[in-house]
């Protein structure tokens, strides 16, 4: 698998799911590593087709891959040693690995929510924090941007967002919006 495998077999995907789903809108939605692969494939289709995405949502993303190796909790014991950085973060750019989140959603014009809980283990709510500025920052028009916190409180952590129950709810008042 590679950076940019991921993302042409996601728009592969888009192209098969565009020719049969008629007029219904069609979004990118990523989890964690899936999060910088949907913001790839949202550029692409962007910048190489002229077609933007109906939108895009990303649930405890990241900045860019380099910023997610450095603050996940198992880099942490490495982070005090030297070398850490060019053993473990420069060799994810060596093999060609960026998942670039922060530069993609600078350029992308289509609606745009980020989901993240306060209680997230594995990639620290404050960098889906500052994707959403950059996001924000970047965008021309300011609504089509939307940053959701779950509170510690309601345990989902990394990987439950999706069995909050408000989630289809919050998810349907964004699309409305645009």
């Amino acid at each position: 698998p590679s950076e940019s495998g991921f993302t042409t077999d996601v728009l592969a995907l888009y192209d098969w799911v565009k020719a049969r789903s008629g007029n219904s809108s069609i979004l990118f939605w990523g989890h964690s590593l899936g999060t910088g692969v949907a913001t790839n494939a949202a550029r692409k289709l962007q910048e190489e087709r002229g077609v933007q995405a109906d939108a895009v949502v990303l649930e405890s993303p990241y900045t860019n891959i380099r910023e997610a190796a450095a603050n996940i909790p198992i880099t942490k014991i490495y982070r005090q040693f030297p070398g850490f950085e060019y053993l473990i973060l420069d060799s994810l750019a060596r093999a060609g690995m960026f998942f670039p989140s922060d530069e993609n959603v600078k350029v992308l014009g289509c609606p745009l929510l980020i989901l993240h809980a306060e209680d997230d283990g594995i990639l620290p709510p404050k960098l889906g924090r500052q994707l959403y500025e950059t996001a924000h920052k970047a965008y021309k028009d300011k609504s089509k941007v939307k940053f959701i916190t779950f509170p510690e409180k309601l345990g989902l952590g990394h990987d439950y967002i999706s069995f909050n129950p408000e989630l289809p709810a919050l998810v349907k008042d964004f699309l409305n919006m645009k």
